[in-house]
């Protein structure tokens, strides 16, 4: 039984065309007419799926026009929908007034694909700056990525709110630490912000562009650097994707591998973000402190596995680097000093006064807001979402260990610092499992080359939330296609709703409470 399945069934009938080529064969993917489409949306709507992506892709060396995708998703199921629009009227219907997360997918497609979503609200670009010159679709088979596009006259048009009272804070995008650009346009009455725009796009770099001209082993290494904090998630992402594809049988002990590196990643990201947090609030012990134990972790990955932050070590196929006995202990009795490290501070920072003032209804991202906007990963599972794809879509060793999701629904700066800390807790407590258990045998396996037009998709649970990848293979056989959707493609958007009533200086809480990437944004 399949609730998406079962939902669209009376839009499309019995003329449902259903995708034989996409993989692995527990997803399902059909193509829609374009009138049909927004029929579909609603229907997910109906059923309460959440919208994971929406993208398009340039099938003209097929003999097709453009295919646009739309992927929802309800507890462990996973749908795609699939409409086409031809070369000569490069259009498809808005999914924006069934689906919000569809306003930012939908203009990305238009700026980067340069297919219109008919009936959007806002026309200006999405990622595409307005110095480029109009007609340039980077993401399109004609497109020459190696040339460099001419500079032309353009104005970003903001949203301003007007009034007695009302005035605007520019921020960014160059900013005073060492973060990557962003800029956000406040408006504000007196210190109460009751709009807040972003404006995202500086760190593009044409990655999506660039998978396309790489080997599928080579594309591993690049998913690794979509965002350098997320690197094992990304490149484990794009693997399962392209393994889907071929069919390939990874090796046991390569998959818990692949978990043990996940969880490591985790517990280094978490403890650096809530000592961020805390830092925001003028706590710079906590920050100094958690800082050091995040250099525990990274160490322990330098010296077993050879990187700090694990890059190029999930590969098609398994994983490059092993484990030995020695490497076990002193992961299992490293792990033991942190936790215990940690949980007194965790104690320092539930007990203390002032730190609570402000991260306690601070940022409130209700659960009504959060399903709307679609928002993943730390940020839903503190707004009352229970989504994590450990639990919901398990690969070995979670289908047999089991993961424990916190779940909060206060949604606040707090409440996404404490899932954290109930993660930290739990991915030791999943590290122990790994490594009590891990079985013996190879850690990789030949990956093999996919067939000519056949899709892959993965979707992985990362420290920040579920990574979405989509793989499209070319007629001989090579990257048509790589999709890639970070957790900050929906969630962005949440920092938007969540700071609104909130007090100017509280931005730097509720934004370090969210902490997207940049980088796995501006693809």
């Amino acid at each position: 039984m399949s609730v998406l399945k079962d939902a669209i069934t009376p839009v499309l009938g019995a003329g449902a065309v259903y995708d034989e080529r996409q993989y692995p064969s527990s997803i399902i993917s059909c193509t829609v007419p374009k009138e049909k489409f927004v029929e579909t949306a609603k229907a997910m709507k109906k059923v309460h799926a959440l919208l994971a992506a929406e993208w398009a892709s340039d099938e003209t060396p097929f003999g097709r026009g453009f295919g646009i995708y739309a992927c929802y998703r309800w507890g462990s199921e996973y749908l795609i929908v699939k409409t086409e629009a031809p070369a000569e009227d490069p259009a498809f219907p808005t999914l924006t007034k069934k689906f919000l997360p569809a306003y930012r997918f939908e203009r990305q497609i238009k700026s980067l694909m340069g297919v219109t979503p008919a009936g959007h609200p806002d026309s200006r670009p999405w990622i595409k700056f307005e110095d480029w010159p109009e007609e340039a679709w980077p993401l399109r088979k004609s497109f020459d990525a190696s040339k460099a596009m001419p500079r032309v006259t353009g104005k970003y048009n903001w949203i301003r709110a007007e009034g007695e009272g009302v005035y605007e804070i520019p921020v960014g995008p160059v900013h005073a630490g060492i973060i990557e650009p962003g800029h956000f346009r406040f408006q504000a009455v007196g210190e109460d912000i009751i709009n807040l725009e972003e404006r995202l796009g500086y760190v593009h770099k044409g990655i999506e562009k660039k998978f396309e001209s790489l080997s599928w082993q080579e594309g591993s290494r690049l998913a690794g650097r979509v965002s350098g904090d997320t690197t094992a998630a990304h490149s484990l992402a794009y693997c399962i994707a392209l393994e889907s594809m071929t069919g390939c049988s990874v090796p046991e002990r390569a998959q818990w591998l692949r978990a043990l590196f996940l969880e490591m990643e985790r517990i280094a990201n978490h403890l650096g973000d809530i000592g961020a947090v805390c830092n925001d609030a003028a706590f710079a012990f906590m920050l100094y402190q958690l800082s050091r134990l995040r250099e525990i972790i990274l160490r322990i990955n330098h010296k077993l596995f050879g990187h700090r932050l694990m890059m190029d070590r999930v590969i098609p196929g398994g994983v490059s680097v092993d484990i030995d006995a020695q490497g076990v202990e002193m992961i299992l009795s490293e792990l033991k000093g942190l936790l215990k490290e940690f949980n007194k501070l965790v104690v320092i920072y539930d007990e203390n006064s002032s730190l609570e003032d402000r991260v306690k209804d601070t940022g409130i991202l209700t659960p009504d807001k959060a399903r709307e906007l679609c928002v993943v990963g730390i940020v839903a599972r503190a707004s009352g979402l229970n989504l994590d794809c450990r639990a919901q879509n398990p690969f070995p060793p979670y289908d047999r260990i089991g993961v424990t999701v916190p779940v909060l629904i206060s949604g606040d700066v707090h409440a996404r610092v404490w899932v954290r800390i109930e993660e930290i807790r739990e991915s030791v407590r999943i590290i122990h499992e790994i490594l009590k258990s891990l079985p013996s045998g190879a850690i990789s396996a030949d990956a093999g080359i996919p067939l000519p037009d056949t899709s892959g998709f993965s979707a992985v649970e990362g420290w920040r939330g579920e990574i979405v990848y989509w793989l499209q293979s070319g007629p001989t056989g090579g990257v048509n296609r790589c999709m890639v959707r970070d957790p900050s493609g929906v969630n962005w958007l949440g920092l938007e709703q969540a700071v609104l009533g909130n007090i100017v200086p509280d931005f730097p809480l509720c934004n370090k409470s969210f902490n997207q990437s940049y980088s796995g944004h501006d693809l």
